[in-house]
C-alpha cells in the first residue's frame, strides 16, 4: 500500500482549504454571467459569497473525514490496542493508514505484538522446565533416600552383625548421603538462578566407566530379582564430552528401569562401543518389550505405561524423560523400542570427544 508522509499531507489539505471556495466562486461567476471573464461586475455578489462559503465548507468537510479515516481512527484504535496489551490481550486488530507515520506505527506495534507473544510463550516453557526440574530432582531424591533409610535401619536392627558388614554399610550410607548433598545443591542452584539447566560440569568423561558404575549402583536390586547384567564390548575407552554426574544419573535410570521390569531369573544385556564419531550404548532387557502405545510415548513426563508401574515398582514416571532430556544435553539422542528376541531396547549415542562434530557447532 503506497502511504504519504503527513508533511505532505498537511500541504494537500490547505491546498483543497484554498483552492475549492475558488473554484466555487469561478463556478458561480460562470453561472451568472456565462463568462470566465472575471471582471465583468454581476448586478449581485449574493452567489459568490454562497458559493466560496459552500467551497470552503466542502473542503473542511473532504479535509475532516480524510484526517478522521487516515490519522485520528487509526491513532484511537492504536491507544485502545495500547491499554488491550497492557491488559494482557495480545489479540489486536489494527486498522491500515495511507499516512506513513502511522503506518511504521502500525508495523511496529504488531512487531511489539509478535515479540511479546513469543516472550510470553518462553515464559511458559520456562515454567513447565521449572516444574519438570524439580520434579525431576524430587524423583532422584527417592532412590538415596529409600536407601540409606534401608541400611540405617539394618544397622539399628542388628543385621550388620560383623565389622565387616558394620564398615560395609556406613560406605553405603556415606555414598548416599553424597548423593543426596549433590541432588539438593541442583534443587537449590536452580531455584537461585531460574536456569533452563541444571549445572553443567564439562570435561571428559568414559562413559563406559560410568556405565559400569551404574551397573555396580543397580546390581543390589538386580541380585534380589536374580536377574543377570551381562555386559558386552567394554573393552576399548569410549570417552566423551560431559558431566559424568548427570550421565550417571541417566545410565542409573534406565538400568533401574530395566531391572525393574525384567521378570525374575532374566537377564540384562548391557553394550558400550565406538561407532564412527560417537559412542553408542545398548541396554537389552528379557521383560515383555513396550507396547506400541508406551513407544510413543514412553519419554514423556509422568507416563507410567501399563498399570502395573505404579509408584512402588516403577517410580513416578520421570526416570526416563531425564534421562532422554540429559542425553539431548550432551548432543546426543536416546531411543526406545523392542528387540528381534523379545524385550524393552534401549539404544543411545553421543558424540566422542575428539569428533568432528564438536568443530563444526
Amino acid at each position: 500500500m503506497k502511504t504519504i508522509r503527513i508533511r505532505k499531507f498537511t500541504i494537500l489539505c490547505l491546498f483543497i482549504i484554498l483552492i475549492f471556495p475558488w473554484v466555487f466562486y469561478v463556478g458561480a461567476h460562470f453561472l451568472e454571467t456565462k463568462s470566465f471573464n472575471l471582471g465583468i461586475q454581476p448586478n449581485s455578489k449574493m452567489t459568490q459569497i454562497i458559493a466560496v462559503i459552500s467551497g470552503l465548507l466542502l473542503a473542511f468537510l473532504i479535509v475532516a473525514y480524510t484526517m478522521r479515516r487516515y490519522i485520528l481512527i487509526p491513532l484511537e484504535k492504536m491507544s485502545a490496542s495500547a491499554r488491550q496489551i497492557g491488559e494482557g490481550d495480545l489479540d489486536i486488530q489494527l486498522p491500515s493508514s495511507k499516512i506513513s507515520e502511522i503506518a511504521e506505527v502500525h508495523e511496529g506495534f504488531h512487531v511489539m505484538v509478535d515479540s511479546l507473544k513469543k516472550s510470553y510463550q518462553k515464559q511458559v516453557e520456562l515454567e513447565d522446565e521449572r516444574r519438570f526440574v524439580i520434579a525431576a530432582v524430587a524423583h532422584d531424591l527417592r532412590t538415596p533416600l529409600f536407601a540409606l533409610r534401608g541400611y540405617l535401619e539394618g544397622l539399628e536392627q542388628g543385621i550388620a552383625d560383623s565389622p565387616e558388614k558394620k564398615a560395609k554399610y556406613l560406605q553405603v550410607c556415606k555414598e548416599k548421603s553424597a548423593q543426596l548433598d549433590r541432588l539438593v545443591e541442583d534443587l537449590f542452584t536452580f531455584t537461585k538462578t531460574e536456569l533452563l539447566e541444571m549445572e553443567f560440569k564439562e570435561n571428559t568423561v568414559d562413559l563406559s566407566i560410568v556405565l559400569q558404575r551404574s551397573i555396580d549402583s543397580v546390581s543390589p536390586l538386580a541380585h534380589q530379582k536374580h536377574v543377570s547384567i551381562i555386559m558386552h564390548r567394554f573393552g576399548e575407552k569410549c570417552v566423551v564430552l560431559g558431566d559424568s554426574h548427570l550421565l550417571e544419573r541417566a545410565m542409573n535410570n534406565l538400568l533401574d528401569n530395566a531391572v525393574r521390569h525384567t521378570p525374575c531369573h532374566g537377564e540384562i544385556f548391557v553394550e558400550c562401543y565406538k561407532n564412527g564419531n560417537n559412542v553408542t550404548f545398548t541396554i537389552k532387557d528379557t521383560g515383555r518389550g513396550f507396547s506400541s502405545d508406551e513407544l510413543q510415548r514412553v519419554f514423556e513426563p509422568l507416563y507410567r505405561g501399563e498399570a502395573s508401574r505404579n509408584r512402588l515398582t516403577g517410580g513416578a514416571g520421570l526416570g526416563m524423560t531425564i534421562s532422554k532430556r540429559i542425553i539431548t544435553q550432551h548432543r546426543g539422542d536416546l531411543v526406545a523400542g523392542n528387540h528381534s528376541d523379545g524385550g524393552a531396547l534401549l539404544s543411545g549415542w553421543i558424540p566422542l570427544a575428539n569428533s568432528s562434530f564438536y568443530f563444526h557447532t
